[in-house]
């Protein structure tokens, strides 16, 4: 039975500490003891799975801690904070009226998703950019009484549709090197880059469909307080033509790097030493901006550690397989139940998670036979694996995109991580998904 399956009693046991606002990280380590002991494993042998797991994500972790450090090394250079401010400057002298405001509020939120797009696919920071573009911007948002749910899960659109649909930067590793690889591993020995793509539509779909709902939900303003925006921000820096070159120079040899090494941590120190070789940040400031870019980034690094440690004791739980047999006993032969099941399966683990590129190794040696079984085509067992996966990432309380965002809309204080950030991700993105999912698995 479901309710006794020790993978569904963790992922249960970290949303509902998750939601009462227990650290995440202190959620992960408590809801994987809670499932190791579900399975049968002792306290003891739990700790020693969650620990050998977190090694895991230590790469993942400091390839973060080395973009957060470029991060704060391009602010340093002032680049940001002047465009905000001329942003600002823009932005009050064009929102007198309410429909100049609608005008200015559409126009953020296609430039958050412009920026989410760039930063999976085009220059692949990932989630380094929001603490830097964000915080600047939180006054252009109270301004102009702008719902910040909104514009987190236009950000979260951006971010996950893209990774998810075009096979660059991110994209090219979630589709490429663990997508189309997992599925080849477990049987599909045919399909190609092509296939996985097509098999991505649906999903995305599902997010299309999220960001119109929350464009209507969260179109009312809000009033967020002024003074404890005013007491974070900081004051215009005069920005140089040359830090502005130099900034320039080091973002596009950071991607030039990216692309040809395949290789974030490189990409970020090259990018460290052109800003430190221009000048942009001094020789003996550079230990304290790099300093800082790693507490920026520390918190997620954390979670993200953690969750390879949650992972771990999942898997060896070996219940993942437990659900399946639950849900093929349950559905029988209706291949539109097996796939809302397998779907939900997925949304349980990468809930649990955080991370959907940990999802599909996990579920793809058990979805690729169970679909073969109930004759599903190929492109509906691809749209069923990248649903699985893709469903959950947005909403999770251990998602790193969740977290990106919440650092930097809540730089304030006044935004919080799991109702601004993953109850809303999880309500406009998850259920149009899972029901797109199956769609997507019954007509291909």
């Amino acid at each position: 039975m479901i309710l006794t399956n020790s993978v569904f009693i963790a992922v249960l046991a970290v949303t509902i500490l998750s939601i009462l606002r227990v650290n995440v990280v202190i959620a992960l380590v408590a809801g994987a003891m809670v499932g190791g002991l579900a399975s049968g494993m002792h306290l003891r042998e739990a700790l020693a799975v969650f620990s050998a797991g977190l090694g895991g994500g230590a790469e993942i972790a400091l390839n973060y801690a080395l973009l957060g450090a470029f991060a704060a090394a391009v602010a340093h250079s002032g680049v940001p904070i002047w465009l905000s401010h001329k942003l600002v400057k823009f932005i009050k002298q064009r929102s007198q009226g309410v429909s100049h405001r609608l005008l200015l509020s559409a126009a953020i939120v296609l430039l958050l998703i412009l920026a989410g797009v760039i930063s999976q696919n085009v220059l692949p920071v990932h989630i380094a950019f929001i603490p830097i573009l964000i915080p600047p911007l939180l006054g252009v948002f109270a301004a102009l009484k702008m719902d910040r749910r909104l514009l987190s899960n236009a950000i979260t659109f951006a971010m996950v549709t893209t990774y998810s649909t075009i096979p660059y930067g991110f994209g090219s590793i979630f589709l490429e090197n663990v997508v189309l690889k997992n599925l080849v591993e477990n049987g599909l020995s045919h399909i190609t880059l092509r296939d996985v793509l097509w098999g991505s539509i649906f999903p995305a779909l599902g997010m299309v469909v999220g960001l119109i709902t929350s464009c209507y939900a969260y179109r009312k303003p809000r009033t967020y307080d002024p003074q404890k925006i005013q007491s974070m921000e900081v004051e215009e820096k005069n920005c140089s033509t040359k830090n502005i070159i130099i900034s320039a120079i080091a973002i596009v040899c950071m991607l030039i790097v990216q692309i040809y090494w395949d290789n974030m941590m490189g990409g970020a120190m090259v990018g460290l030493l052109i800003l430190n070789a221009g000048q942009v940040i001094s020789w003996r400031d550079s230990d304290t901006v790099v300093m800082r870019g790693f507490q920026m980034m520390a918190a997620v690094a954390f979670v993200m550690i953690a969750a390879a440690g949650f992972a771990a004791v999942l898997r060896k739980t070996g219940d993942v397989h437990g659900l399946v047999v639950w849900l093929t006993d349950n559905v029988g032969l209706n291949k539109g139940m097996a796939a809302l099941g397998m779907i939900m399966v997925g949304l349980i683990i990468t809930m649990g998670i955080g991370s959907s590129f940990s999802t599909v190794p996990i579920i793809a040696s058990i979805y690729v036979p169970f679909c073969q079984a109930l004759e599903f085509s190929i492109p509906a067992t691809i749209c069923i694996t990248i649903a699985s996966a893709v469903t959950g990432d947005a909403g999770s309380p251990a998602s790193d995109t969740m977290l990106g965002i919440t650092s930097g809309f809540n730089a304030d204080g006044q935004h919080d991580h799991i109702w601004g950030t993953t109850i809303p991700a999880f309500i406009h993105f998850n259920i149009p998904q899972v029901i797109l999912g199956v769609i997507g698995a019954m007509v291909l």
